[in-house]
């Protein structure tokens, strides 16, 4: 089995995997008005803030923070939960764990 290398900006995953959820929020209205309230941003500001990364990473915490939400998410993106976890890791702002 061959090895598979981290693409050279670890960023580029989690980033692409935050968009997904950010669009799998979006894609329900009920999902998307709880997430704008907790974020405490509006639909411009959402699309305005889309492409930051430290956003993003806001975005996998709102997805992992409900597991049932976490779940579903990673039926419909093909990524496991461990995997969703992990990516978060890469972008500004995760928690850190000591």
């Amino acid at each position: 089995m061959p090895i598979r290398e981290r693409p050279e900006r670890p960023n580029d995953t989690a980033e692409t995997a935050a968009l997904q959820a950010l669009g799998f929020v979006a894609g329900d209205a009920d999902r998307l008005a709880r997430f704008m309230a907790l974020a405490g941003v509006s639909v411009d500001e959402l699309k305005a803030r889309a492409g930051d990364p430290a956003f993003l990473g806001g975005v996998l915490d709102f997805v992992l923070e409900d597991e049932a939400l976490l779940l579903e998410f990673c039926a419909a993106s093909g990524l496991k939960p461990a995997s969703v976890a992990r990516l978060r890791a890469d972008l500004p702002g995760a928690p850190v764990w000591e």
